[in-house]
């Protein structure tokens, strides 16, 4: 990829294999001995002078040189002696074996992912790089609750649903469209509000990674040419979720049979888990990796493969998560709403408490500082996942070291930096 360092597709995807994920290692050198081939065995492992002595020379050749002291650091491979990191495994075994922490330029060290590690990479970027994510989320937040606002306050005004109001049902009707209308406005104003945060948060999470700042006009700059096709690959997922309910449905409404259509419900529910799982992580591919929005949806299903479940339970705690934390905001805004402007909770439980002003402005309010903060934590989320399965995958680690200007990574001659 041009404008993103790092997050380019490989040429010939590792992901289906099980053993090409994490450090891989260097290539052997060009040059050296002819006769070398890979049938020969490896080099010698190095080890301590009491471990054993040299082997006498052959005659004719010289006195081997005694063992140079090794670095701190040690080799970049199972122990003290020489070789290469098992795969998916990260940071540099130090003298003697000691595991030495991986590299660490921006928010996550350069190695497999646990879960805590990815909370925290995206709670760390929030807080060190809120100049570019708190406007980005917040414009969004507000937007949306307005929208959201105005379509509870308008939407169903004219709508009576009392049959002994005796209102003409045309009146009615028409304003059943009319409210109908606008929840589709809504709708599609969150959804295209949704999807710009997303884009420009992705470049943003990406940039922390490296240890890189990125401000809110160049995650714009980065992100605009893939907006389309991210609005492509969410209407397309949207549309598969309908077609796939509706196919699985409609035999049991034919049949004229409840308990076939509800089999047919489940089932359908059942898969849509599976899909949105298996094509969970297609939006951070597309954005990052440029591509379209088919190759986007191959890419995430071969980096979720074998690892489905492990993907589902980190994206259910994140939404448990931020579920907790959005209700901890909204609902104490809400019951304040209710019980100044709605009537209290009979006003709540009619109906007719939340329409008011005072109440929308107020469940507004912990609308937007909910969002504020939910919206990026999902976002960070499923990009260091994202990140996450192609470290595991693909060896991303080599390549985002590189980026962010760490020398000689995977080599054992360079140390970890740390940053954010």
């Amino acid at each position: 990829m041009n404008d993103s360092p790092g997050w380019a597709t490989p040429g010939s995807s590792p992901s289906d294999g099980e053993g090409s994920h994490g450090t891989q290692p260097p290539a052997q050198p060009s040059g050296g001995d002819p006769k070398w081939s890979a049938e020969q065995p490896p080099p010698g492992q190095w080890s301590s002078p009491a471990a054993g002595q040299n082997p006498p020379p052959q005659p004719g050749q010289q006195p081997p040189a005694p063992p140079q002291p090794q670095q701190g650091w040690g080799s970049y491979g199972a122990g003290p002696g020489g070789g290469y990191p098992q795969p998916g495994q990260g940071g540099h075994p130090g003298y003697w074996g000691n595991h030495v922490p991986a590299a660490k330029p921006g928010v996550i060290p350069l190695r497999p992912l646990g879960l805590g590690e990815i909370l925290d990479g995206a709670v760390t970027t929030m807080r060190k790089h809120w100049r570019s994510v708190l406007p980005i989320t917040l414009v969004v937040a507000v937007v949306v609750q307005l929208a959201t606002l105005l379509t509870q306050k308008f939407a169903f005004s004219g709508l009576n649903l009392d049959p002994s109001a005796g209102a003409p049902v045309q009146d009615q009707l028409n304003a059943l469209g009319t409210g109908l209308a606008v929840n589709l406005v809504d709708a599609f104003i969150q959804l295209v509000g949704g999807l710009v945060a997303a884009a420009m948060l992705t470049m943003i999470f990406s940039r922390a990674v490296l240890g890189q700042s990125s401000s809110v006009g160049a995650a714009w700059r980065e992100s605009r040419s893939q907006l389309l096709r991210l609005f492509g690959l969410t209407v397309l997922l949207g549309l598969g979720w309908v077609v796939l309910l509706v196919v699985l449905i409609l035999p049991g409404v034919f049949a004229e049979s409840v308990g076939f259509a509800i089999l047919g419900g489940a089932v359908a529910i059942g898969l849509g888990i599976w899909l949105w799982i298996k094509f969970a992580l297609a939006s951070p591919a597309l954005m990052l990796e440029k591509t379209s929005v088919l190759k986007s949806l191959s890419r995430s299903s071969k980096l979720v493969k074998g690892s489905w479940w492990r993907v589902l339970g980190i994206t259910l705690v994140t939404g448990l998560i931020t579920g907790i934390v959005a209700g901890i905001i909204v609902l104490p805004l809400t019951l304040l709403g209710a019980g100044l402007f709605g009537g209290g909770l009979e006003g709540l439980s009619d109906g007719t408490g939340t329409t008011s002003w005072g109440f929308l402005i107020l469940s507004g309010i912990g609308g937007i500082i909910a969002l504020t903060i939910t919206l990026p934590m999902q976002s960070g989320v499923t990009v260091l996942l994202y990140v996450d399965q192609r470290i595991r995958r693909e060896a991303l680690d080599l390549e985002l070291a590189r980026a962010a200007g760490i020398q000689n990574y995977g080599t054992g001659a360079a140390a970890p930096p740390t940053g954010g």
